[in-house]
């Protein structure tokens, strides 16, 4: 019985098999099923050009090219290694004015003054300074810059 259903087996069952694949790759977490996929549609392929082959011969196929799709990709990030992405700042403003001047629109005194950045104003923390001194972000404390003087002005 279970012999007669793989001798009837043809080229689109093995299609039909590596869309479900496909599918469930993109319905579950991490990359597994993507190579089965791809392996199922290469002995799609194989048997579209030789319908002849037995069952043995194409569970051997989807097992080789199984394999060799993970080796491939394997050796494919190996030499291409993915771009780091560009660091977000989603959710954390501040961090992305790191590194920037700006100047005090308020003293810094007591330990703590005002910047205007954009339209909107930012409290900075440092050492004293009067008002239109140049500062460099170089920390971010919660909604607080942390600053240290670049240009003092007289």
């Amino acid at each position: 019985m279970i012999e007669s259903i793989y001798t009837q087996m043809e080229f689109w069952h093995w299609l039909t098999i590596a869309v479900v694949f496909i599918i469930l790759e993109i319905l579950s977490p991490g990359v597994f099923f993507l190579w089965l996929g791809l392996a199922s549609a290469g002995v799609g392929i194989v048997m579209s050009f030789l319908p002849q082959l037995s069952w043995q011969s194409q569970f051997f196929l989807l097992a080789c090219f199984s394999i060799s799709s993970i080796i491939l990709w394997r050796l494919f990030r190996k030499y291409f290694p993915p771009q780091e992405a560009e660091v977000s700042h989603l959710n954390r403003r501040a961090e992305q004015y790191l590194g920037r001047s700006f100047t005090l629109v308020e003293p810094i005194v007591n330990g703590t003054g005002k910047i205007k950045v954009d339209d909107s104003t930012w409290r900075v923390k440092g050492e004293e300074a009067p008002l239109g001194t140049q500062v460099k972000i170089i920390g971010v404390d919660g909604i607080v810059f942390d600053t240290e003087i670049l240009k003092k002005t007289e």
